[in-house]
């Protein structure tokens, strides 16, 4: 059984990754694409064999049909919840990019509307199924560093001017967009739910790429156990996607952490001995799908639930709040009691095969 996705947005992040990934899945595949450019999705559609491109304006049509299981929301963050709870009230099922989105009330709303459907709901972190990424988890759980106390990470790129990412209205900029990712493994490295927010930012007054949001956030994050969180995320700077934790017995650096065009690579270092493991370059994408779609068909909620998503939600707004007044801001989370485990990677090989327009 094939589960059949409409592919909602047909920009940067559908050409480049998940239109490719879903066409490496052995039990997913896009249906339909959603657009506001028929003419590019068009292409799009006859590259990756998808049979049907739609308007927004036609998205309800789409989803009262029979051609589409479920729904991969790849839209400007703001529109994130209303595409997915209109999905949720036809029976579909959502995988939508992270932030899930822009507010607690319209995060919370989502996760009510896929409960009350009976649909699965998962935010999109691919890294849940990459090896490297739960290879860093289980080294942590199994006292390899000892307790872990210190977290420290560098997420950043040049930002392409023009990219909606850098637009205020869509509650773009390099915290919501990248530091995610950053405030994600923190949290799973941790195993708990930060407490406290203090942050600061830069914008530069010579670049107009940043004449609505931040080119850069740091952002330190405190935790129940005492464990301490900082990154910088930034759209204004050389490439690097790393991360550092440093425990009472040891380290571990996984570099690269983050991007899906790069394999991870881990380095431990403890008692004076230091090892290097690299990992395969899977499809984050493809692995990604085919894990959620693994949960669809046997109906089983995926770890990166709407919860989830809610939870580094919770704490993107403190750290955005914490920039705006300069005063540390309290975040409070329950407890998960899932974090990304090894039955969850999948190895998919990685594809060149994509068309970018």
């Amino acid at each position: 059984m094939m589960i059949r996705y409409a592919v909602v947005g047909a920009g940067s992040i559908s050409q480049q990754a998940f239109l490719p990934g879903v066409g490496q899945a052995a039990n997913s595949k896009a249906t339909a694409i959603v657009t506001g450019h028929r003419d590019k999705a068009a292409r799009l559609a006859d590259f990756h064999g998808v049979g049907q491109v739609v308007n927004y304006d036609g998205y309800d049509a789409l989803l009262r049909g029979s051609d589409v299981d479920a729904v991969y929301i790849a839209l400007p963050n703001h529109l994130h919840a209303d595409y997915a709870v209109r999905a949720a009230r036809a029976g579909k099922h959502i995988l939508v990019e992270k932030p899930l989105a822009t507010n607690e009330q319209d995060a919370l709303a989502m996760i009510a509307a896929a409960r009350e459907a009976g649909v699965l709901l998962m935010t999109a972190y691919r890294l849940h199924n990459e090896p490297g990424t739960v290879a860093v988890l289980d080294h942590i759980r199994n006292d390899a560093i000892g307790r872990p106390l210190f977290f420290q990470s560098v997420f950043s790129f040049q930002t392409a001017a023009g990219n909606h990412r850098l637009k205020a209205a869509s509650w773009g900029g390099p915290l919501q967009d990248v530091g995610v990712y950053c405030v994600n493994a923190a949290r799973h490295i941790f195993a708990e739910e930060p407490i406290e927010a203090v942050a600061m930012a830069h914008r530069p007054i010579d670049d107009q790429r940043f004449g609505e949001v931040e080119a850069s956030v740091a952002a330190l994050l405190r935790f129940p156990s005492g464990g301490l969180a900082q990154f910088v995320a930034s759209f204004g700077a050389a490439t690097v996607d790393n991360y550092r934790v440093v425990g009472t017995a040891g380290d571990l650096e996984l570099d690269p952490g983050f991007r899906f065009e790069t394999a991870t690579k881990l380095r431990l270092r403890r008692d004076g001995e230091a090892g290097e493991t690299q990992f395969p370059h899977i499809d984050h994408f493809a692995a990604q799908v085919q894990y959620f779609s693994d949960c669809i068909k046997a109906g089983t909620p995926p770890e990166a639930d709407g919860e989830e998503g809610l939870a580094d939600l919770r704490a993107l707004l403190a750290i955005e709040t914490a920039v705006l007044t300069g005063q540390p801001q309290t975040i409070t989370s329950r407890p998960r009691a899932r974090h990304p485990t090894p039955d969850m990677v999948r190895f998919v090989p990685a594809t060149d095969r994509r068309l970018v327009l």
